[in-house]
């Protein structure tokens, strides 16, 4: 039904400028940050699913994180590596153009939902310790992660609809290295100002609507930490939600630039920086942030590099 509106089948992608020489360093960069992503993110789920030190609602939330990182990033990286390797152009079809966008999008508004989530599971956990676990059981963290997967998916289902419903005659070279619903706007020959407006709005509420509870979760977890009496309790309770708070900066911080700016079309450079840090950059730092600064998964990691070198030996 799309293709009826759509004037273009398959579209080009330009990807990175520069010679062939940089392309290769530039896909040898980005094969090892790939690399270390997965391996990273991967070593995650699989501590948080076999060691029972970590069977607690924060660590269900970060192995769905996790997987998120996993699918945002292979998502977009392996087409990256594949047009740093081509000496033409990289094409992609109608088909598979929506697939991506509408994906990326999805995995991207669900993961805005779960951090939202962890921050309020940290909230309960600093200042209502003794209700914690009444509080998140596990038919709680269930349904937030699954309330928290179905709306990222239902919500992008109209803007990824109403971006290829416009007539791209202008041209089919998006100047991406996948299919960035600013390049196409780009390339659309009608009006599409109200439709922008009205995704930007979407945005909003979608970024604010997760960021509103993680900023009133850390004002409350600020609050209760500066009364603890002890150096040692301080440092043991913000401990617990540092590698939320980085990560929070971070992802948030990347999208606010991308996404919430009521003209979608911005610069192709710009637009290429920001999403490298959302695709590539943040999935790499996921398991360093929340492994380096949190005590729990690290003796975890520390007990399985033991057992799995005295399995060897054996």
């Amino acid at each position: 039904m799309m293709s009826n509106h759509s004037s273009v089948t398959e579209f080009y992608l330009l990807g990175f400028s520069g010679s062939q020489e940089l392309h290769h360093v530039l896909f040898a960069v980005f094969f090892l940050f790939y690399s270390v992503t997965i391996i990273g993110n991967m070593v995650i789920i699989v501590i948080v699913c076999v060691d029972k030190r970590l069977q607690s609602p924060m660590y269900f939330f970060l192995g769905h994180l996790s997987a998120l990182e996993i699918m945002i990033t292979s998502l977009i990286v392996p087409a990256m590596l594949w047009g740093l390797l081509l000496h033409e152009m990289q094409t992609v079809s109608l088909t598979a153009c929506v697939s991506q966008l509408f994906l990326y999008l999805a995995l991207g508004t669900t993961e805005f939902a779960l951090v939202g989530a962890m921050a309020v599971d940290r909230y309960v956990a600093v200042c209502n310790p003794l209700r914690y676990n009444t509080i998140m059981n596990s038919h709680t963290c269930i349904s937030v992660v699954t309330g928290s997967w179905v709306f990222g998916f239902l919500s992008e289902i109209w803007p990824v609809y109403a971006t290829f419903q416009f007539t791209f005659c202008k041209s089919n070279v998006l100047d991406h290295f996948f299919c960035d619903r600013g390049q196409l706007l780009k390339l659309s020959c009608d009006d599409t100002l109200f439709t922008e407006f009205v995704l930007f709005l979407m945005a909003v509420f979608i970024i604010i609507g997760s960021l509103a509870p993680t900023i009133v979760s850390y004002t409350y977890i600020i609050s209760t930490i500066l009364k603890i009496p002890t150096a040692s309790g301080r440092r043991k309770a913000f401990s617990t939600c540092a590698s939320h708070f980085t990560f929070v900066v971070i992802g948030y911080g990347s999208c606010l630039f991308l996404y919430m700016k009521p003209k979608q079309t911005q610069a192709a450079e710009y637009n290429k920086i920001v999403s490298l840090l959302i695709s590539v950059l943040t999935p790499l730092l996921n398991p360093f942030i929340f492994t380096l600064r949190n005590d729990k998964v690290k003796e975890a990691l520390r007990d399985g590099v033991k057992r799995g070198c005295q399995l060897l030996k054996g």
